[in-house]
């Protein structure tokens, strides 16, 4: 929205404040990561043994899962807006409003006839209300157990299988905006994207084919996830 007498005066928060949104989230998970990778050094028995200098054994309460619990509790609630404004993105790239692109209505290819990426947009959507029912946190459920002794429990195994969910989630999100900018970039051929984009789209391109007519879109999806889970973008970013 910046080019000589562009009529758009400004691009949407999808695009404009990518790097605040997705900044803040992805500091979110580098805590995480370092919260998990400390415990996963953690000494947790209970009671701690100690032998150097003499034998003590010592009732502890290093094995308790809030440190893990709040960690994935913000883990959750990361992965909720890096998926959500990526969905936005899809949203945006589909609904036709930037009248100055060269992108059809849903990336359809016969435009009133077909229904393009459009499905895969309503997939993106519910995955993104999924998240957003997770991303509640578990932590401050605290249920006592064992006649009160344990009166006060992080509750970190449900927020484990939250997050575990919502990368699933995420991933899957995420991979239906690859397939949709890869889409939309073949549509604005000649013209020409960054290195990196460009790139990102054969990357694509070496597993999901451009769209000829409608098909399911499930199997396109599960193809670009398998790339993300296998690291294919992650030497985009070195």
């Amino acid at each position: 929205s910046h080019k000589e007498n562009d009529p758009r005066v400004q691009d949407p928060y999808g695009l404009r404040c990518a790097p605040q949104v997705l900044g803040a989230a992805l500091d979110a998970v580098a805590w995480a990561e370092g919260v998990v990778t400390r415990e996963l050094g953690a000494v947790t028995d209970n009671p701690l043994v100690f032998t150097l200098g003499g034998t003590a054994i010592v009732s502890g309460g290093n094995f308790h899962g809030m440190p893990l619990a709040i960690a994935l509790d913000t883990l959750k609630i990361a992965l909720c807006h890096i998926a959500g404004i990526s969905e936005r993105r899809v949203y945006w790239a589909l609904s036709g409003h930037d009248r100055e692109s060269r992108v059809r209505p849903h990336l359809a290819v016969d435009a009133g006839f077909d229904s393009g990426l459009m499905i895969a947009q309503y997939t993106a959507a519910a995955c993104v209300n999924e998240l957003g029912v997770l991303a509640h946190p578990a932590s401050p459920g605290n249920v006592p157990t064992s006649a009160g002794i344990e009166d006060y429990n992080s509750m970190g195994a449900t927020s484990a299988r939250h997050a575990r969910r919502s990368v699933d989630l995420a991933t899957n999100v995420i991979a239906i905006e690859l397939q949709t900018m890869a889409e939309a970039i073949d549509c604005q051929r000649p013209l020409r994207s960054g290195d990196g984009v460009e790139r990102a789209h054969a990357i694509v391109r070496g597993v999901v084919s451009r769209l000829t007519g409608d098909r399911s879109p499930a199997p396109d999806i599960a193809a670009i996830v398998e790339l993300i889970r296998g690291g294919a973008f992650d030497r985009l970013l070195d």
